[in-house]
This record gives structure tokens, sequence and C-alpha cells, in this order.
């Protein structure tokens, strides 16, 4: 009797101490980049995010473990809509959301009570169209060849405001010499390319090479197009009840993107693999989406830009006027930035950042 009691607990003891030191992290990732675990226990963070490489701050900070530096348990769910994310957020189902900026900002003019705080990605939209339906001596950029046609896109999208935008420019009415389909996601959108009635539609990373491999032609990327380079697109969103009731969860996070836009940054191979994980397309087009030129995933809340872009929505009438200051924060980001630079003072990537948060804050 004694001896089976004995055996019990040697199996108890032998089980506990695998169960202690065989855990791996959900979403792949290292346990931290420093090899230990954290002392103290990790802070539940949810993120919510689109299926697009542009969020590649997420997945990276996942995979090379920077969420677990931080003292972070993250979470990562993909949604298909800005406004799905926009209720993960308003619902306490999400801390952080990664949402277009015109999304953002037409949430904010509605009364959602919603903050930027950061940035996600720069630029990576446009649109295609059946490449049977180009005519002789087209031009990428041509937005004309799109008349008489019916394109798909997203109600509510950085892509709809900036196809209205070169539609007006051209002369173009929607609905008269263009006919402009909406769909409830990019998803959705893409799909709809498949029926014979839809000729072209939205696009954004990594929707535009994808397209490119299935044969279709881009019309345009908008990094191509004068007035809408540096156009910022998905923006750090979170509750602003929530970012200040507790900024250093924030702060925290935003290392993490940080240290996640430095790593994008040096290794390229590295960060192509653990993008990969979460789109899962071929290996070169998550590439070109990610290094190509179209786009750049950079965390600074760039805020000079989002406050134009703002006014330019406004403007052309997508939606009203209202006061952005009290949803936009922008002192996060700096104290993350910061914190890291202190650390690393005299760390380039850093400094870079900085000189450009000071340029466009």
């Amino acid at each position: 009797m004694k001896k089976s009691i004995l055996t019990m607990f040697c199996l108890i003891a032998v089980l506990s101490a695998l169960s202690a030191g065989g855990g791996k992290d959900s979403g792949g990732g290292a346990t931290s980049t420093g090899g230990t675990a954290p002392s103290t226990p990790l802070k539940p963070f949810k993120l919510g995010h689109l299926n697009s490489t542009a969020h590649l701050l997420a997945f990276v900070a996942k995979e090379e473990g920077f969420f677990q530096e931080e003292g972070l348990d993250a979470e990562l769910t993909q949604f298909s809509s800005a406004a799905e994310l926009a209720a993960g957020l308003e619902s306490g189902k999400l801390d952080v959301a990664f949402i277009g900026s015109v999304p953002a900002i037409t949430f904010q003019a509605t009364g959602h009570d919603l903050t930027i705080f950061g940035g996600a990605m720069t630029n990576g939209h446009g649109y295609v169209i059946k490449s049977e339906l180009v005519p002789p001596g087209f031009k990428q950029g041509d937005i004309s060849v799109f008349k008489g046609r019916n394109v798909a896109s997203v109600k509510n999208s950085v892509q709809d405001y900036e196809l209205l935008v070169l539609l007006k420019n051209a002369g173009l009415t929607p609905g008269t010499d263009v006919n402009v389909i909406y769909f409830g996601s990019q998803t959705e959108a893409y799909n709809a390319l498949q029926n014979r009635e839809i000729d072209g539609v939205s696009v954004y990373s990594p929707y535009a090479s994808r397209a490119r491999d299935e044969g279709y032609t881009v019309v345009y990327y908008c990094n191509e197009i004068a007035e809408f380079q540096d156009q910022p697109c998905c923006r750090q969103v979170a509750s602003t009840a929530a970012l200040k009731a507790n900024p250093a969860l924030f702060q925290a996070a935003e290392r993490a993107f940080l240290k996640a836009y430095k790593f994008s940054q040096e290794n390229h191979d590295k960060t192509v693999e653990d993008v990969n994980r979460y789109i899962p397309l071929k290996r070169e087009l998550v590439e070109y989406e990610i290094y190509g030129g179209h786009s750049i995933s950079r965390p600074d809340p760039d805020k000079k830009a989002t406050v134009a872009l703002k006014r330019g929505v406004v403007s052309f009438g997508y939606t009203h006027d209202y006061d952005v200051e009290p949803l936009y924060n922008t002192a996060i980001y700096k104290a993350a930035l910061d914190d890291l630079i202190k650390a690393n003072p005299t760390d380039p990537i850093y400094q870079g950042l900085l000189a450009h948060f000071n340029r466009y804050e």
C-alpha cells in the first residue's frame, strides 16, 4: 500500500514537472526573446485584426514573443469587417483593433467613443479589373477603364472613399457612369469577381497580389496616386475609456508593436514566415505585399496625415465634421517609444521612428 502511494506521488510529480516545463504559446511564439519566462503572470490582451498582411505588427509581436516580453498574454482574432472590430471594442471583447482609417473616422463622427492611438499600415490598397476588359493602350492609374462597368467595393472603407474621389476627378458619376456595388467585407467583394456581372473590385493587402497571381489587372495602387501617397490606412484603435483607465496596458502593447516593427526591418525572411502563418498565401505574394513598395506597416499614429484625411473625408461629404482631438492619443506611442530609446539610445530604427513622430505628430 505504501509503495502504491509513493508511486502515485512520484507520477504526480513527474506530470507536474512536464506540465510546468513543456508549455507552448498558443500562437507558436517563443516565451520571450531572452529565453526566460516572465516572473509575474501575463495579463490577458485581446487584439482583433483583418485577413491582411498589413497587420504584420501584431503577427510578428505574437510569433517573436514580444507581447510576452511585455507581460501580455496576447490572443489574436481575425474579423471580417471594421464594423465587427468596432463592436468588439465597444463590448469589451477586444482591447485593441486594427481598423481602417476611414471607418475609424466615420465611427468617431457618428458617436462611437473610440480613440486612435497608433498606426498599422500606410497605403496598400487599390482596385483591379478583369484582364479581358482592359482596352489596348491602358496605362495603370487610368480610372476611366471602369466606365460602364460594375465594380465591387466595401462601403465605409478607405478604398471606397478613394474610388469616389478619383471618379469625381475624372468626371465620372457613380451610379451613372460606374456602377459601384457594395459588399459587407473585402472577402465578399473579392469573391464576387467570380460572378460574370462583376468587372472589378477594391483590394487591400494582400488581395492585390492575389488578384495579379490569378490573372487580373491592377487598375491602380493608391501610393501611385499623388493625392493618396502616404495615406494612413489601418490604425490602432481602442475604447477611449479603456485607454484612460489602463494606459500601462496599451504602452506595453505599443512597445511590443515597436519591437515588431524593428524586427520587420531587420529580419525580412522571418517576418514573411511569421505573417504567412496568419495569411496563408504563396510566400512570394506575402513577401511582395510586405516589401514590394506599395505599403509600409509602421506603428506611428501619423496624426497629421490622419487628421488631413479626416478633413478630406468631411469636405467630400463622406461623413460630417467632429472634434477629433479628444479621440486621438499620441501620448501612449510616445511613452512606449521613449522607453525603448532609453534602453537602446543609439538604435537607428527607434531614432528614425522618433524623427518621424516629431514630424507627423
